[in-house]
């Protein structure tokens, strides 16, 4: 499972790092060899040997003994669950090298065939295991409840039950394993190929009387430079480049909108969006409600973007100002300093948890090296129960960076925590993956806040608080409206590229209103966000995770210590628990429109906070 952040959630306009200037990250990779030593490694042979002869083992021994006449016995289940979850351990860990290795470096061709042979052999080997599931499924309503209702099987009583939710859902045997073959020349591989396409993109811009070639980390990055000439120059220079290159990203995206309508009713799914929310275990209704209860609140971004256009002395921002800092900066924040300052912040919290953070930094299970042919963005890769996590993230000596770096260790604790599950209940669901990611940052953020008298300081710690929120909330939702736009329009047909430009400029739209002028080049900005690609209609998790965590946040300003066991006791749940029954944990209903405005109020404090600092500073400020 992967849980993504950076140009890929928070927006085009998310900077990824530099490798063109010296950063205090650079030599800080990742270190694989607790997976394997090399692509080359011999040990990788023995793993594809020994889990396809595992796979081929397991499918004589239980092949047609879920589904009988006479019933299943919880015993010969339980036994199968787990020889299950052991296969598929090794397959999890093969899978995970191959994707760690080309994520840090996609130029190498080593990286880029062992990608390929992994997906091909995993192909291979869930086609071997397909019919256990099917099997699984087939089994009749009232055995099946008896059976998830067995003491014997109360490890799995979730996971067995979440399963045959895609009942409705899935196809033969014959199908199915068609299905899988299909995807490795199908869009698999149109993944694998976006993904090398966007880290080979190079964009020419003239920077200080200077050109420069600038890969997309480091475009995006000069988007918040504080110079406003830097920022136009980056901005017309990426939009022109994706421009030049949209006969090639129309088709990639075209052919990804097409894939999962045809998808979508092949499985008889009633909406392109069905699959997620099923996949999420979240009904249509409650994400609904809580991006309306978002979209009700854009008066809430255009006053901060009025507040942001004053303070920079400008009639109205555009686009390219919208992450400007406010006021001119050089300082720059070491990943040794960033390091101490969010282990400062968790140890406040729970000393448990800045433990486990630690051993990220000093165990090398983070990559922060801004490189060239490194994948943009930020993640956190949560492999399985007996493998720790591992963090990719793009260092570039800013604030914006220690609170990624935040971010992603919140779900790598998340993740740590959770390996007190078995390998079926230790994948969270999108929306409470969030959780622990926004928390940490919030920790974080009130720390430094605390630590600042400086009012220009602290005005801008809260601006880019408030632009983080903003990106999470109204600009995930925005992106999500913008899937549902271009699904509904490409079920009439092929789409070009100004096509979906014209349906991107409409759901940015509102969000942005009369304080933000949608600058020229702007239609193209849909035209890299790998979310669209590579998982449809993710995006509204993060809206999600953050008003849910802005709640709990305020639970804990008010609980204090007594808060935090019942916190980690939701992270150990894994998946083993649905999002609703987790939350009801924490009395939350995602029903509740009320609920959802509750985050909203923590944002209404910060901007009270900004204006009022923006007064105090308002002579000086530049």
């Amino acid at each position: 499972m992967w849980i993504e952040r950076g140009a890929h959630g928070l927006g085009p306009e998310t900077p990824q790092g530099s490798a063109s200037e010296a950063k205090s990250a650079a030599g800080i990779a990742w270190d694989l060899s607790e997976l394997f030593a090399a692509p080359d490694d011999p040990a990788l042979e023995q793993v594809f040997r020994q889990t396809a002869a595992s796979a081929e083992a397991f499918a004589e021994r239980y092949r047609g003994t879920i589904h009988t006449p006479s019933g299943v016995a919880p015993a010969h289940l339980l036994t199968a669950l787990r020889e299950a979850e052991a296969l598929q351990e090794e397959m999890a860990r093969l899978s995970a090298y191959a994707s760690l290795l080309f994520a840090a470096d996609t130029t190498q061709e080593s990286h880029r065939a062992l990608m390929q042979r992994v997906e091909e052999h995993m192909t291979a080997l869930r086609n071997r295991l397909l019919f256990f599931d099917l099997e699984w499924l087939d089994v009749p309503d009232a055995h099946a409840h008896a059976l998830i209702a067995d003491p014997l099987l109360a490890p799995y009583r979730h996971y067995l039950s979440s399963e045959r939710r895609f009942k409705p859902h899935t196809l033969s045997e014959a199908e199915e394993r068609l299905m899988n073959d299909k995807d490795l020349t199908g869009i698999n591989a149109w993944r694998r190929f976006f993904t090398e396409f966007s880290a080979a993109q190079r964009f020419t811009a003239q920077i200080n009387g200077q050109t420069r070639e600038l890969n997309q980390s480091q475009a995006l990055a000069l988007l918040r430079d504080a110079d406003r000439a830097t920022r136009q120059a980056a901005f017309e220079s990426f939009y022109d480049g994706l421009r030049q290159d949209s006969h090639v990203l129309a088709f990639v995206y075209d052919t990804r909108f097409h894939d999962h309508l045809v998808t979508a009713r092949l499985r008889n799914y009633s909406d392109p969006m069905a699959p997620r929310h099923l996949a999420n275990e979240i009904d249509a209704q409650a994400v609904e409600t809580m991006m309306s209860v978002v979209e009700r609140n854009y008066p809430l971004a255009h006053r901060y973007f009025a507040l942001k256009a004053e303070l920079l002395g400008l009639p109205k921002l555009e686009l390219y100002d919208q992450y400007a800092p406010l006021f001119e900066s050089k300082e720059k924040i070491a990943f040794t300093d960033a390091r101490q300052m969010i282990l400062t912040a968790l140890r406040r919290f729970s000393p448990a948890f800045a433990d486990i953070a630690a051993r990220f930094f000093d165990e090398r299970w983070i990559d922060a090296d801004p490189r060239n042919g490194k994948r943009g963005g930020a993640f956190c890769a949560g492999v399985s129960p007996a493998v720790h996590p591992y963090i990719l993230c793009n260092y570039n000596d800013d604030l914006r960076d220690v609170m990624t770096v935040a971010h992603e260790l919140g779900h790598g604790i998340h993740f740590y925590l959770s390996r007190k599950q078995t390998l079926f209940n230790f994948y969270m669901s999108l929306p409470v993956a969030e959780t622990a990611s926004v928390f940490a940052e919030m920790l974080v953020f009130d720390d430094l806040l605390a630590g600042l008298g400086d009012p220009r300081k602290r005005l801008a710690l809260i601006a880019a608080k408030l632009e983080d929120s903003f990106a999470t909330l109204f600009r995930q939702t925005v992106l999500t409206r913008f899937e549902q736009l271009v699904y509904q329009a490409r079920a009439n047909g092929r789409l070009s590229g100004a096509q979906i430009g014209e349906l991107w400029l409409k759901a940015n739209a509102p969000y942005y209103g009369d304080a933000v002028r949608l600058t020229p080049g702007y239609e193209w900005g849909w035209s890299y966000i790998p979310h669209f690609i590579n998982t449809p209609f993710y995006c509204y998790a993060y809206a999600f995770g953050e008003l849910l965590v802005l709640a709990l946040y305020g639970k804990y300003r008010r609980q204090a210590a007594a808060f935090v066991p019942h916190y980690t006791a939701l992270l150990e749940s894994g998946g083993s628990l649905s999002p609703a029954e987790q939350l009801a944990l924490v009395g939350v209903d995602i029903h509740d429109a009320g609920f959802w405005q509750i985050g909203f109020d923590e944002l209404h404090r910060l901007i009270d906070q900004a204006e009022q600092l923006a007064r105090a500073v308002r002579p000086t400020a530049q």
